[in-house]
């Protein structure tokens, strides 16, 4: 064969290879001029992670010069929007923004929705954001401190209980934490959603609840709920009289928080994980990003992928204890 016909040959089955097959460099430096870029997220439009998701896609396009595109991809606790992630090519074009029960949580409480191993099908890509949790009482619930709802649970074992927005949420493993360090027995009451929890606590109708910070500020403050703790190990500056469980006598290092995070498919190539990384981080440090994510109690995640990537697998694994010594399931 002569020279000119084989290099036509050659370019010829180089065009023919799909985008994945390239080298690495070769695509991350073409990345991501060919498409709009996707950002799936798990839930319907107008909640917090989707409003937190448009926040920063806005940006995070003009920084990559590329549009990204929200699809909201609800169902089955988050499940079915991470999947279809899951099964997206690796190519940089497809991203999801993944909460913590739909990654670190909820193949552990229903295996049948969550089919996929978020610890190896999923490439992460960084922390967007974090919020601690509160848990607040009925205003007539006779103790005024944590320490003080211990005891009448020791009391009266059974006799009270709490509610969250369902089960296998972070909000329902962090009150189970609390009760097993604590050594007290209070029944959970699982709410679809939480809009109707705060209303039943002020009512009366239930005891206690565990509300992540954007809804707990406004009803404590307003004194209409009695906060007795904080889940993170700061206390908040919207709350600064309410204590922490770290500080608490038996809880020390206590430290959880819902958070949610950007993710791409498995095999996604590193150079274009690391580029869109840098660039949220960037997004991340602007001061009218950082001013919304704090209004709605959140606090602006940042770091590297490898150290994200660290910190799913270590809430993975905490977990995951949880869930077995409360049973948990769905």
């Amino acid at each position: 064969m002569n020279t000119p016909r084989r290099l036509l040959l050659a370019a010829a089955a180089c065009a023919a290879l799909p985008i994945a097959a390239l080298p690495t460099a070769a695509f991350a430096q073409a990345w991501p001029a060919a498409k709009p870029i996707t950002l799936i997220v798990p839930y319907s439009a107008g909640g917090s992670v989707d409003v937190n998701a448009r926040l920063v896609a806005q940006r995070l396009g003009e920084r990559l010069k590329q549009s990204v595109v929200i699809e909201n991809v609800s169902g089955a606790g988050g499940a079915i929007g991470v999947a279809k992630a899951v099964n997206a090519a690796p190519d940089g074009y497809t991203l999801v923004v993944g909460p913590d029960s739909a990654i670190a949580i909820g193949k552990l409480v229903n295996p049948t929705a969550f089919r996929f191993d978020p610890l190896k099908d999923l490439a992460p890509v960084g922390l967007l954001n974090t919020a601690p949790m509160v848990l607040v009482a009925r205003p007539g619930l006779e103790a005024q401190t944590f320490t003080d709802f211990v005891k009448l649970a020791k009391a009266k074992p059974g006799k009270y209980n709490y509610a969250t927005s369902g089960v296998g949420t972070v909000l329902q493993l962090a009150m189970e934490l609390l009760k097993e360090r604590s050594g007290i027995f209070v029944t959970h009451v699982p709410y679809r959603g939480g809009a109707q929890i705060a209303t039943d606590v002020i009512g009366e109708q239930v005891d206690l609840a565990m509300l992540v910070s954007t809804s707990a500020i406004p009803h404590v403050n307003g004194k209409r709920l009695k906060a007795l703790g904080i889940t993170s190990s700061k206390r908040l500056a919207a709350l600064p009289n309410v204590p922490t469980f770290d500080e608490m006598p038996g809880l020390k290092g206590f430290d959880m928080v819902s958070w949610t995070g950007i993710f791409a498919p498995a095999r996604t190539p590193p150079a274009v994980v690391a580029q869109i990384n840098q660039e949220l981080n960037a997004v991340l440090q602007e001061e009218g990003v950082r001013s919304k994510l704090v209004e709605q109690g959140a606090l602006p995640g940042s770091g590297t992928a490898e150290s994200f990537g660290k910190f799913v697998q270590a809430e993975y694994g905490r977990n995951q204890k949880i869930v077995q010594t409360a049973n948990i399931k769905e």
